[in-house]
Protein backbone atom coordinates (compact mmCIF):
# COMPACT_ATOMS: atom_id res chain seq x y z
CA UNK A 1 0.00 0.00 0.00
CA UNK A 2 1.38 3.45 -0.77
CA UNK A 3 0.39 6.29 0.65
CA UNK A 4 0.37 10.12 -2.10
CA UNK A 5 0.99 13.02 -0.48
CA UNK A 6 0.41 16.22 -1.93
CA UNK A 7 3.78 18.12 -3.26
CA UNK A 8 4.55 21.27 -1.85
CA UNK A 9 5.36 23.87 -4.53
CA UNK A 10 9.52 23.94 -2.86
CA UNK A 11 8.83 20.15 -3.67
CA UNK A 12 8.31 20.72 -7.27
CA UNK A 13 10.81 23.25 -7.31
CA UNK A 14 12.93 20.30 -6.22
CA UNK A 15 12.17 18.11 -8.72
CA UNK A 16 12.18 20.23 -11.69
CA UNK A 17 15.41 21.53 -10.85
CA UNK A 18 16.71 17.97 -10.35
CA UNK A 19 15.38 17.37 -13.95
CA UNK A 20 16.67 20.53 -15.35
CA UNK A 21 20.02 22.16 -15.63
CA UNK A 22 21.82 21.24 -12.98
CA UNK A 23 23.19 24.76 -11.39
CA UNK A 24 19.26 24.88 -10.69
CA UNK A 25 18.22 24.78 -6.96
CA UNK A 26 16.08 25.19 -4.49
CA UNK A 27 15.39 28.82 -2.84
CA UNK A 28 16.69 27.17 0.77
CA UNK A 29 19.97 25.71 -1.42
CA UNK A 30 20.22 29.31 -3.40
CA UNK A 31 20.20 30.87 0.08
CA UNK A 32 22.40 28.75 2.12
CA UNK A 33 25.16 29.12 -1.44
CA UNK A 34 24.98 32.82 -0.52
CA UNK A 35 25.70 32.31 2.80
CA UNK A 36 28.60 30.12 2.37
CA UNK A 37 30.08 32.28 -0.53
CA UNK A 38 29.44 35.48 1.94
CA UNK A 39 31.35 34.45 5.03
CA UNK A 40 33.87 33.12 2.80
CA UNK A 41 34.74 36.57 1.54
CA UNK A 42 34.41 38.50 4.41
CA UNK A 43 38.44 38.23 4.93
CA UNK A 44 38.33 38.62 9.09
CA UNK A 45 35.51 41.56 8.55
CA UNK A 46 33.41 41.81 11.56
CA UNK A 47 29.68 41.65 10.45
CA UNK A 48 26.73 43.12 11.94
CA UNK A 49 22.95 43.28 11.31
CA UNK A 50 23.01 39.95 9.28
CA UNK A 51 19.52 39.16 9.83
CA UNK A 52 18.11 42.60 8.43
CA UNK A 53 20.49 42.52 5.48
CA UNK A 54 19.54 39.03 4.46
CA UNK A 55 15.80 40.05 4.98
CA UNK A 56 16.14 42.99 2.60
CA UNK A 57 17.95 40.98 0.24
CA UNK A 58 15.25 38.13 -0.35
CA UNK A 59 12.10 40.30 0.71
CA UNK A 60 12.22 43.05 -1.83
CA UNK A 61 12.62 40.79 -5.31
CA UNK A 62 9.59 38.36 -3.60
CA UNK A 63 7.67 41.39 -2.81
CA UNK A 64 8.95 42.54 -6.57
CA UNK A 65 7.87 39.43 -7.83
CA UNK A 66 4.46 38.45 -6.19
CA UNK A 67 3.06 42.13 -7.37
CA UNK A 68 4.46 41.52 -11.17
CA UNK A 69 2.50 37.70 -10.70
CA UNK A 70 -0.56 39.47 -9.46
CA UNK A 71 -0.03 42.63 -11.73
CA UNK A 72 -0.08 44.91 -9.11
CA UNK A 73 -3.52 43.36 -7.60
CA UNK A 74 -2.73 44.19 -3.64
CA UNK A 75 -5.01 42.39 -2.42
CA UNK A 76 -4.08 39.31 -4.04
CA UNK A 77 -0.28 39.50 -3.52
CA UNK A 78 -1.02 40.13 0.34
CA UNK A 79 -3.48 36.92 0.57
CA UNK A 80 -0.81 34.85 -1.44
CA UNK A 81 2.01 36.47 0.94
CA UNK A 82 -0.05 35.52 4.00
CA UNK A 83 -0.10 39.60 5.15
CA UNK A 84 -2.29 42.31 5.55
CA UNK A 85 -2.69 44.67 2.86
CA UNK A 86 -1.79 47.33 4.90
CA UNK A 87 1.64 45.52 5.98
CA UNK A 88 1.88 44.83 2.38
CA UNK A 89 1.49 48.30 1.04
CA UNK A 90 4.03 49.99 4.31
CA UNK A 91 6.70 46.90 2.73
CA UNK A 92 6.11 48.20 -0.66
CA UNK A 93 6.75 51.72 0.50
CA UNK A 94 10.08 50.41 2.21
CA UNK A 95 11.90 49.04 -0.64
CA UNK A 96 10.75 51.86 -3.26
CA UNK A 97 7.91 49.69 -4.80
CA UNK A 98 4.95 51.71 -4.99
Amino acid sequence: MTTEYALTPNDRMRQESSASAPEAQTLREAVERAMTRYFDHLDGETVTDLYPMVLAEVEAPLLRSVMAYTNGNQTQASSMLGLNRGTLRKKLKQYDLI
